[in-house]
C-alpha cells in the first residue's frame, strides 16, 4: 500500500490528482486516439474555467464533486499498467533472500570466486558488528 497517500494533503495536489485520474477515465472510454483527444481537451477546459476560484469553500466542493462525478464515471473495466498493483505482473519479480546463496554447491561458488570471497569479508564484518552491538551470542549452551 505504498501508492496510497497518508497525512495531509494539499488542494493543489488533490486537484492534480483528480486530473489525473480523470484523464485515466477517458483513455478508459475512448479508444480512438482524436476522440480521446478531444474529450480531454474539454475536461481541461473545465478545470481552467476553476482555476481563479480563492474560496476554498467553493473550491473543495467542486473537488468533492469532481471526485463523485469521476466514480459516477468510472470505466467498469479499467486499464491498468502491467507493473502497477492490480495488474498482471505486479510484484511477481520474487527476488530471492541472500541466505539463499549461502547454500549453493561449491563447483557453483567457484565461477564467481570474487564475488564469493568479498561476500565471505562482509559476513565476517556483519558478525563483528553484530557483536560489538549485541554481545556474543552465549544463549544456545555452546561455549
Amino acid at each position: 500500500m505504498a501508492n496510497l497517500p497518508t497525512g495531509l494533503v494539499s488542494h493543489t495536489r488533490r486537484v492534480q490528482s483528480l486530473y489525473k485520474r480523470t484523464l485515466r477515465t477517458l483513455e478508459d472510454w475512448y479508444d480512438r486516439r482524436e476522440v480521446y483527444r478531444y474529450e480531454a481537451t474539454l475536461m481541461r477546459k473545465r478545470f481552467d474555467d476553476n482555476r481563479n476560484i480563492t474560496d476554498m469553500r467553493v473550491a473543495k466542493e467542486l473537488i468533492n464533486q469532481g471526485e463523485s462525478e469521476l466514480s459516477k464515471n468510472a470505466h467498469y473495466q479499467p486499464k491498468k499498467f502491467p507493473l502497477s498493483p492490480g495488474g498482471v505482473a505486479y510484484e511477481r519479480e520474487v527476488i530471492p533472500p541472500d541466505w539463499v546463496v549461502d547454500y549453493w554447491h561449491p563447483i557453483e561458488k567457484a565461477e564467481y570466486p570474487e564475488y564469493f570471497a568479498r561476500r565471505e569479508k562482509r559476513k565476517k564484518e556483519y558478525v563483528k558488528l553484530w557483536e560489538q552491538q549485541f554481545g556474543k551470542s552465549g544463549g544456545s549452551g555452546h561455549q
